[in-house]
């Protein structure tokens, strides 16, 4: 028995386009810093300054490749004394392929950050607790929410230096 018909290259869909597609090539810390400046018995509940951004360049060799870099910090302040500060840039490079240029932004800015944010919460709740401090628990982060706040502050910083402010994709 032969096969006559010619086999359909992997990536093609049913109308022989080429679907969109997303790959994870890799994931590592690029810089981790903690520091515990005097660990002191704290009194109180400490008030926990935390923030998370997120960054998105092409990578040098192209096709497709970009790094996606989230980074999150961590200050922990109770009764005035500083217990500990925690930086964690965790970064992934993922190949995109046939994707919208509209989509793109989207793509690296919410659903790959989406994918490595498991990842950077365990290293950061694993730092604090080797630093002799209850695991820091990250609560889950909406990214379409602090992408909708970074476009809205690049459409208010065009706004005020003049320039036309850039098209929302998502």
């Amino acid at each position: 028995m032969t096969d006559t018909s010619a086999p359909q290259a992997p990536n093609q869909g049913q109308n022989g386009a080429n679907p969109a597609g997303l790959r994870v090539l890799g994931q590592y810390v690029k810089d981790l810093s903690f520091e515990n400046p005097g660990h002191t018995p704290v009194q109180s509940q400490p008030n926990i300054d935390l923030g998370i951004d997120v960054g998105a360049t092409p990578h040098a060799d192209g096709n497709g490749i970009y790094e996606v870099s989230l980074k999150l910090s961590a200050k922990a302040v109770a009764d005035g004394t500083v217990l500990f500060i925690t930086e964690l840039d965790y970064a992934g490079l993922f190949q995109l392929q046939n994707v919208p240029q509209a989509q793109l932004e989207p793509l690296l800015l919410i659903e790959c950050p989406r994918l490595l944010f498991p990842f950077a919460r365990r290293i950061v709740a694993e730092i604090t607790r080797e630093g002799g401090f209850p695991p820091l628990l990250i609560d889950p982060v909406d990214f379409v929410q602090l992408y909708q706040q970074q476009y809205r502050r690049a459409q208010e910083a065009a706004a005020a230096s003049g320039q036309t402010p850039p098209a929302q994709d998502a």
